[in-house]
């Protein structure tokens, strides 16, 4: 593609607000499971280097328990969809201290009432931690069984008028197939959330939550986390990873 419409494609995103999708699995970082404070360090300080900006995060629970594989064997899949949210209010509580340890002032806001260890999250109230240049932590997915937490962060975008969701995994982008097992695979540097609606091959998030994306016309950058400075470019604009927009 002409160089010109690349610029076009990329130049005055300068986002304002985010929302930075986070797996479970990547806060487990060298174990099997659980919380590797070591790699929640290493977030907090790329998140540092994002300048002019306000940043929230959704929170997944895979490293603790993840409720579609927990339901069964006499586990009915509402409560295993519970004890996934539970899981994710852990990772809050836990990344959050780390956060603040680390100089990046942050909050806990869960969707799933646990009034004793956190604040219930409110419209208003992650607003005025956003305003007061707090990063957003907010657990329980979107509070119900059913829905994935990639759901939830593309409702949470939506609701806190996020101008991105920076989606955060192991590879550089998405490809038309696992990059893991065909060397062969093509990355896209940008997609259409209509491909990504209907291209079966491209799988970005669950078929809900880019769904939702879809019909709002809510942009998403899929870019690798463990690539130093990545966030921090994500944020600025700059061509990281995969550009899904309208």
């Amino acid at each position: 593609m002409d160089k010109k419409v690349d610029l076009v494609w990329y130049t005055e995103r300068m986002y304002k607000r985010v929302l930075l999708k986070l797996s479970g699995e990547q806060l487990q970082g060298k174990y099997d499971g659980g919380f590797d404070a070591e790699r929640a360090a290493w977030i907090a300080e790329e998140i540092k280097k994002v300048k002019n900006a306000q940043v929230v995060v959704m929170i997944g629970g895979g490293n603790y328990a993840r409720g579609a594989q927990l339901a069964g064997g006499g586990v009915g899949r509402v409560t295993a969809d519970n004890i996934g949210m539970l899981a994710t209010v852990m990772n809050a509580l836990a990344l959050a201290d780390v956060f603040n340890s680390k100089g990046l002032t942050s909050q806990v806001l869960t969707n799933v009432q646990a009034d004793q260890v956190a604040d219930q999250f409110t419209h208003r109230r992650a607003l005025s931690h956003l305003a007061k240049g707090r990063v957003v932590i907010v657990a329980g997915g979107i509070g119900r069984p059913y829905l994935t937490t990639d759901t939830a962060a593309v409702n949470l975008a939506l609701e806190l008028d996020c101008d991105v969701i920076l989606k955060a995994t192991k590879v550089d982008g998405v490809y038309d197939s696992d990059p893991a097992t065909n060397p062969n695979a093509v990355k896209f540097d940008r997609l259409t959330l209509k491909d990504a609606v209907e291209k079966p091959d491209v799988r970005v998030m669950d078929k809900a939550a880019i769904a939702l994306a879809y019909d709002h016309s809510q942009s998403l950058v899929v870019f690798e986390l463990l690539e130093e400075g990545n966030i921090a470019k994500a944020v600025a604009g700059e061509p990281v990873g995969t550009t899904i927009r309208a």
